[in-house]
């Protein structure tokens, strides 16, 4: 773990590999069914929002480098550890794990769906994959980049050929003769700025990843950006390849647009493409929140805000407790076929806001900051002043309100989110009370937060020790 041998392209796998899902196939497909090529300037403008985001996470970073549990720790030096477990509970560990057991179900739902003469269930599928991954993270985080590395770029070789074939007309099938858009005006391209959102959605997963990089100061923040900028090249050549060979109405509602694609672009041959394609967006997916996110728990234990219990690793170097939770997460929603209801999509919109909400912290966070510590050195500061951090704010509010065109069902997110933000507030408030014991809103001081992720920090400060020290400091009174 302390060696640092990760480099750039290693940054971007990660940053790539979560963010392009089975899932994000779905969703490009519904975006650009909808509306038809100008979903790619829907596609823009989540990007750059995203992009503005990631750059003021980027900024926390390197005023607080080789931090675990990244976000937490930074929010926690901001705006306390009530709000902090708020948005990393909700935003994080509810949102993967849930997103995470649907890429698994996708996965699972393709391969039963194409090899059904084989008549296995689609959850067979899913747990085979799921433990498979398990193992490789288990191995630490060598084996987890090498596994990433592989299948991040396969995938953005694979999607980018597809997509530029669509693009150009050079596939084997008949193009289709139909408008490129289906709609131009304002509020239909910026109304689905939310359903854009799950496109570009985890780039800072990259950031636990800080302490193995060989150039960390240049590697973490151009290694999200470039990775959104590669993902918007991949679905905007995919956008395209759609308008010339899928009906935008046939795109729109297909559970496997993939699929559909690649059929009518090369045949049967397109059909088993896409399947490889489907196969390796889930691996790069569900591979890096399991081992991203364990990370991320690894280091929120380490400041007070999880059981001690996440800290613990294995021989390899990896946080085995937390991987053999999202692995039994994973395997428990697929094999009770709660992951493939029909309200897996509304369940991810109602997380997708609070995962929005965490955005508008850290970009908060980036502006208390500046404000706290304005001539504390940092190697990489957000260009503009407030510029990028309210930027970042105010899209993220945007895709919120955008979050689905009917206002009925927007009206029911949004009383599902105010529903679950209760009750993570009750057991943030139990547990700061009962086991953090210190105030709701005041934030450590950022020197604390970063001597938190040393071991003797847990050490020195467990109550056990401080019984024995305060035992010794009365003695040596009495005598």
């Amino acid at each position: 773990m302390n060696d640092k041998k990760i480099g750039l392209g290693s940054v971007i796998a990660t940053g790539v590999g979560l963010v392009v899902a089975s899932s994000c196939l779905l969703t490009l497909g519904i975006g650009a069914g909808n509306i038809g090529t100008p979903f790619i300037i829907t596609m823009v403008i989540a990007c750059l929002v995203n992009i503005f985001t990631l750059l003021s996470i980027a900024e926390l970073n390197a005023l607080m480098p080789n931090l675990t549990g990244g976000l937490a720790q930074f929010s926690l030096a901001c705006v306390g550890p009530f709000v902090t477990i708020i948005c990393m509970v909700g935003g994080y560990m509810l949102c993967n794990s849930l997103a995470g057991s649907v890429e698994g179900a996708v996965f699972g739902n393709t391969f039963a769906e194409i090899f059904s003469n084989l008549g296995i269930p689609a959850w067979v599928f899913t747990v085979i994959l799921i433990v498979l991954l398990a193992i490789t993270n288990l191995n630490g985080v060598d084996v987890f980049i090498k596994v990433q590395d592989f299948v991040a770029y396969a995938l953005i070789i694979s999607i980018v050929a597809m997509g530029v074939m669509g693009a150009l007309g050079i596939g084997t099938g008949e193009i289709v003769e139909q408008p490129a858009a289906l709609a131009t005006d304002f509020k239909s391209i910026t109304g689905l700025c939310g359903v854009a959102f799950f496109l570009f959605v985890g780039g800072e997963y990259v950031i636990p990843l800080t302490k193995n990089c060989k150039n960390a100061k240049r590697d973490i923040p151009l290694g999200m950006v470039l990775s959104m900028l590669i993902i918007l090249a991949m679905q905007t050549f995919l956008t395209l390849g759609f308008k010339n060979y899928t009906v935008w109405g046939d795109l729109a509602s297909s559970t496997t647009p993939q699929i559909l694609y690649g059929q009518v672009l090369l045949g049967p041959f397109g059909k088993y493409w896409m399947l490889v394609i489907t196969l390796l967006a889930a691996v790069s997916s569900v591979n890096t929140v399991m081992g991203s996110l364990a990370y991320i728990l690894m280091g929120m234990s380490k400041i007070n805000l999880l059981p001690q219990m996440f800290s613990k690793v294995n021989k390899k170097g990896a946080p085995y407790i937390g991987i053999l939770l999202e692995t039994a997460i994973f395997i428990t929603l697929n094999v009770t076929g709660l992951s493939s209801t029909s309200s897996i999509s509304y369940m991810i919109s109602v997380l997708a806001v609070l995962w929005l909400i965490s955005y508008i912290i850290s970009n908060l966070n980036v502006i208390i900051l500046r404000r706290r510590l304005a001539n504390a050195p940092r190697n990489f500061k957000t260009p503009l002043g407030y510029t990028v951090p309210i930027l970042g704010m105010l899209g993220s509010a945007y895709m919120i309100y955008n979050i689905d065109p009917s206002w009925e069902v927007k009206l029911s997110l949004y009383k599902v989110v105010l529903v679950t933000l209760l009750v993570l507030g009750t057991y943030s408030f139990i547990w700061v009370k009962t086991k953090v014991k210190r105030p709701l809103f005041k934030p450590y001081a950022i020197k604390e937060v970063m001597a938190m992720e040393n071991e003797l920090y847990q050490e020195y400060h467990s109550k056990e020790n401080m019984e024995k020290f305060q035992n010794k400091l009365l003695r040596r009174t009495n005598a």
